[in-house]
């Protein structure tokens, strides 16, 4: 049996039609989860990925970008996160994307960042609850899709509105919501409120899931118990290591954690890097794994100097021949072996 092929007996979840073999789940990172680093993730286990942060009308227009964003090729199920507050344009890029071979449609109503929240869209729709319920239900009047939904606590602490938004998200249709245990004005500060999310388990009948701050298999087992969701949601953490949401799954199933073997981690690095150099192009390729790239270094333990080569090479073939460095054994592992 290949590394990652199988979970183990867990508890199911089921987003309407769809039904996921294991808790752990990959996050929706902006920039970052690219549709290598989701293949990878959901080879070695990943109950679901989800891809990048997709604009509504960049992706209606065609935005070849945007598009990539989406790109879906070789999942399943293939999770698209969408975003925007215009409800017609909203509905369109869920069609679109139902179209292109989605079988699930998330919405994104907790995103921080502020050219986001500026424009009104991902955690600012928080603060527009009639608005929020209204995107929604859009969007699941055009697909036949299960429809779910990120969210944060709330805008603040003193306008804590999960519980009331994922209400109303069931009420529109939704099939499941996932909280990030912030409110928006942390951002990344501070430690994510893991008891914060049960309010929102206990709310509502649909599965939730909670994310922020998961980098472990100790980590997901408070997570679980502290907010009573169904399953948990890796995000910076699996930068560098999208094996990681797998072996998480696979742990709070049989009870410890195991990683795969160094060969296999190199081997899904340099799948990576020839993903982004082949759909980038070398430049923009190499300019784009670079976070990566210093994750995956960073995580195997390589030394700064090594590292510092990796994320200045600028020839992809030199990339590769560092990462293979990178992930090879240590002298006391080889000496060991």
């Amino acid at each position: 049996m290949k590394f990652g092929e199988e979970i183990g007996t867990i508890a199911p979840i089921a987003i309407g039609p769809v039904l996921l073999e294991g808790p752990a789940m990959l996050a929706p990172m902006s920039g970052v989860s690219d549709l290598a680093m989701r293949r990878i993730a959901r080879r070695f286990g990943a109950a679901l990925v989800f891809s990048e942060m997709v604009a509504a009308e960049s992706f209606l227009a065609g935005d070849d970008e945007t598009t990539l964003r989406a790109e879906g090729q070789g999942l399943a199920p293939h999770a698209v996160q969408l975003l925007g507050r215009d409800p017609i344009a909203l509905a369109g890029a869920a069609h679109k994307a139902e179209d292109l071979g989605a079988a699930l449609i998330d919405i994104n109503m907790g995103c921080p960042a502020r050219r986001v929240s500026g424009a009104l869209c991902g955690a600012a729709l928080m603060r527009e609850l009639d608005l929020a319920e209204r995107l929604i239900a859009s969007v699941v009047g055009v697909v036949s899709a299960p429809v779910t939904v990120k969210m944060r606590l709330g805008w603040d602490d003193a306008s804590l509105a999960a519980p009331e938004l994922a209400r109303r998200a069931e009420k529109a249709g939704a099939r499941m919501v996932t909280v990030h245990g912030r409110t928006r004005a942390q951002f990344y500060e501070g430690r994510a409120d893991w008891s914060a999310v049960r309010a929102v388990s206990e709310a509502v009948s649909i599965p939730v899931v909670v994310n922020g701050d998961c980098a472990s298999l100790e980590d997901a087992r408070a997570m679980l118990a502290q907010s009573g969701a169904s399953g948990v949601m890796v995000g910076r953490a699996a930068v560098g290591a999208p094996w990681l949401p797998g072996a998480i799954g696979r742990g709070l199933a049989r009870g410890r954690l195991i990683e795969p073997p160094r060969e296999s981690k190199r081997d899904a690095a340099i799948e990576h890097l020839d993903w982004l150099v082949a759909a980038m192009g070398p430049r923009a390729g190499l300019r784009h794994a670079r976070k990566h790239l210093a994750a995956y270094a960073e995580k195997a333990g390589a030394p700064g100097a090594l590292r510092a080569a990796l994320v200045t090479a600028e020839d992809p073939g030199h990339a590769r021949d560092l990462l293979t460095c990178v992930f090879s054994p240590s002298e006391p592992e080889r000496a060991a072996a």
